[in-house]
């Protein structure tokens, strides 16, 4: 039996489709199911942060890292404010 190229392809392509659309149907179930039993346990409030000065040591790194990829001069730029994330 000799199958066109056409209708192999479309064939490959269908199945993959078919078993794509399984996964997100069994991982939306998966969820659904394991969601139910779950409880949302109350969340706490975030510990207050204390914020530590950033050094004159790493404000001349980024300094000096933002020169160099930019190609100039450290004269060339200014930050004007830095926070740590």
């Amino acid at each position: 039996m000799d199958y066109s190229s056409v209708f192999v392809c479309l064939m490959g392509m269908g199945t993959v489709f078919f078993g794509l659309i399984c996964l997100i149907v069994l991982t939306e179930g998966m969820s659904l199911l394991i969601g139910r039993k779950k409880a949302a346990a109350p969340a706490s409030p975030p510990a207050p942060v204390q914020e530590q000065p950033i050094s004159p040591e790493m404000v001349a790194a980024v300094s000096a890292a933002i020169a160099e990829d930019l190609g100039t001069d450290l004269r060339g730029i200014r930050i004007i404010s830095m926070k740590k994330l």
